[in-house]
């Protein structure tokens, strides 16, 4: 990712929105924090509940993981239905952008889009095209890239220079045909994670954050934010 570089979004529901609605998503789901991932507390998250998604730091130990995960599938496959939406990530620090659009475009028979949506619009006009061509149609988009940057100064912390190294990830989690995805741009295929149900997708999607927890016990900087009902 030696090309574009933006600047990072932060994890935080109300920047989601923003970039979002600028996009033409209309307000009928919304982004929401997750405080836990025990029982308790996702029971506080409203539903029914259509993508998760998780903030995470990169250490050495999840990337030695990542490449053991992606090696073993590589070897042993797996399946993922076709109607999976999924793009590679070219452009430096777009991963908040990113999981959005993974969470909007596999959910796009919940959301409602405004007429003129520029979102609405890169999704079917990349709907066809593989998981590269969709990350070079992204490095051209610009009122995407106008929106990510305007987003990304909307946040509580001060968005850092677009040079300074950024060690956290965005990734998404979404329910189609009935199972649950993984979706990471710097991964080369979605991770299937087993069978879920719209009453079941977000526990098992807490599920697998905790796994990414308790690969680096030491970490604090995790953030869990779900995308529900209005």
């Amino acid at each position: 990712m030696d090309g574009q570089r933006w600047l990072p979004l932060e994890a935080n529901p109300d920047v989601c929105e923003v970039f979002l609605r600028q996009l033409g998503l209309l307000p009928t789901w919304q982004f929401g924090d997750v405080y836990g991932l025990d029982a308790e507390l996702l029971c506080m998250v409203p539903r029914p509940v259509c993508a998760v998604l998780l903030l995470f730091p990169v250490t050495e130990k999840y990337e030695s993981f990542r490449l053991e995960e992606e090696a073993k599938i590589k070897s042993q496959g797996q399946e993922v239905s076709a109607d999976v939406y999924f793009m590679k990530q070219t452009i430096g620090n777009a991963c908040g952008t990113i999981g959005l659009i993974h969470a909007v475009a596999n959910n796009q028979d919940h959301l409602e889009f405004e007429p003129d949506s520029p979102l609405k619009k890169f999704l079917v006009e990349s709907s066809k095209l593989n998981p590269e061509e969709k990350a070079t149609f992204l490095e051209k988009d610009e009122s995407i890239r106008v929106t990510h940057e305007s987003s990304a100064q909307e946040g509580q912390t001060e968005a850092p220079s677009l040079d300074e190294k950024v060690d956290l990830h965005f990734i998404a989690f979404v329910k189609v045909g009935g199972h649950l995805y993984e979706l990471d741009g710097r991964k080369p295929f979605p991770i299937a994670h087993g069978k879920t149900t719209q009453d079941t997708f977000l526990e098992d999607s807490a599920e697998v954050c905790k796994k990414f927890m308790a690969r680096d016990p030491q970490e604090l900087r995790f953030t869990v934010v779900a995308l529900s009902k209005a």
